[in-house]
């Protein structure tokens, strides 16, 4: 087939996989147009054919009929004035029949070779239509297989993507240890380090792995556009709340890539993040969003009173220990004004498969927080309509249901309760 130069050059090392899927599209776009033209063709053919052998059929019969020895005088022959006695019929047809004999002879010939002409037409025909149906086979086949060979490539291109993107972040983190070591060698040498250097060192240590975790969270939470469709079902609170104003605005704690914050500003509310990750905080700031580097706790604590509308974290309470998470809530109570609004959501152990093995997939989860647990937390440090909400589609909407609404009473129920649940509670 005409696509095997293009499978060899795929084992080709120097090209690229840009370069092949472009090469895929051109010999795609050349052949197309020949084979559908010829399948068009074949089929104004086919037709064709047909009809001129039922026309061929049709005259060789009424031909047939002509060639043959009459043995009736014609009917209209029979009435006056044309009328001719049985003796004189038979006579007339004796002699029509020795003069027109070497006619009869030439006839039947050409009507035998007509019938030969005929049966081979219908061979062709027959041979025709096999090869269009060939040729159409040929053309589903090839295709599917170029479907099949554009989505591995896609996914090829995609994963190489994915791996360039982690890798050259996890060489910018090494570039800037390396420099920062260099610098402060040259300012201490030949002086050992002293022990802010030293530290300095030490505070950068946590960030080695910012590149690979950014990395893991596209393979495994999703990308960018499936995380922000999710978080749709909040804004409906923001809205009722009547808060994201710059007078009451939202810090999102572990703002990650940033996906809260954007469709917050799209949807005309103030907010700013704070997270750790240095890589992520870069995808923030390329998107001109408002975010901050530092722990969450401290941030927190040098916030003046009652000076935020809501705080939100998505899948970071999961992370912190016990004593970090009751320190959290306690300092989110002092900052948010009355009326405030906290999100957390995080993923829900109560269903069987993330309970019992996806939860430990990423290595920095401390430990599952039953929905239970986390809204009696929330109750105890003065939250109030603290509940935790499981998720339901609807209309093909994601919708918030009340997990004291639900009821785990067989085996389904824990396979099908969202893999996610959220906290949602007010400050008085």
């Amino acid at each position: 087939m005409a696509s095997y130069p293009v499978m060899v050059e795929f084992n080709n090392s120097e090209i690229t996989v840009d370069k092949l899927i472009q090469k895929i599209r051109e010999e795609s776009a050349r052949r197309k147009p020949i084979l559908t033209g010829s399948l068009d063709e074949l089929n104004v053919v086919s037709v064709n054919q047909t009809l001129a052998v039922n026309q061929i059929e049709s005259l060789l019969h009424n031909a047939d009929l002509k060639s043959q020895v009459r043995t009736e005088f014609p009917k209209k022959l029979n009435r006056f004035p044309f009328f001719l006695s049985q003796p004189l019929q038979k006579l007339a047809l004796k002699l029509y029949s020795f003069l027109f004999k070497e006619q009869r002879a030439i006839n039947f010939s050409l009507i035998e070779a007509s019938r030969e002409s005929l049966t081979l037409n219908r061979k062709l025909i027959h041979q025709v239509m096999t090869l269009q149906g060939q040729l159409k086979e040929m053309s589903a086949h090839l295709t599917e297989t170029e479907k099949h060979l554009n989505e591995h490539l896609q996914a090829l291109n995609e994963r190489y993507i994915k791996n360039d993107s982690c890798i050259k972040n996890d060489l910018t983190q090494q570039k800037r240890l390396i420099n920062l070591f260099l610098e402060e060698a040259q300012q201490r040498f030949p002086e050992p380090f002293s022990a802010e250097q030293r530290q300095r060192f030490v505070n950068e240590y946590p960030h080695q792995f910012d590149a690979f975790y950014v990395a893991f969270e596209e393979q495994f939470r999703g990308s960018r556009e499936e995380v922000r469709d999710k978080l749709n079902v909040y804004l409906p609170l923001i809205e009722n709340a009547k808060i994201g104003t710059p007078e009451s605005p939202i810090l999102d704690v572990g703002c990650g890539r940033g996906e809260w914050l954007e469709l917050l500003r799209e949807s005309g509310y103030s907010a700013q993040g704070i997270d750790i990750n240095r890589v992520m905080l870069e995808q923030c700031h390329t998107r001109e969003l408002e975010v901050s580097q530092g722990d969450a706790i401290a941030y927190l604590q040098h916030l003046p009173d009652s000076s935020l509308g809501a705080v939100t974290g998505f899948h970071i309470i999961e992370h912190l220990p016990f004593t970090v998470l009751m320190k959290l809530f306690d300092e989110t109570m002092r900052v948010l004004q009355p009326s405030g609004l906290i999100i957390f959501e995080t993923p829900n152990p109560r269903n069987l498969l993330v309970g019992s093995g996806d939860f430990y997939r990423d290595p920095t989860h401390v430990n599952p927080i039953h929905p239970d647990t986390i809204a009696y937390i929330a109750i105890l440090k003065g939250f109030i309509n603290a509940e935790s909400y499981f998720f339901a589609e609807q209309d093909n909407r994601s919708q918030l249901l009340a997990s004291s609404n639900v009821k785990f009473d067989n085996l389904e129920s824990y396979l099908s309760i969202s893999r996610d649940f959220a906290l949602i509670g007010y400050k008085p």
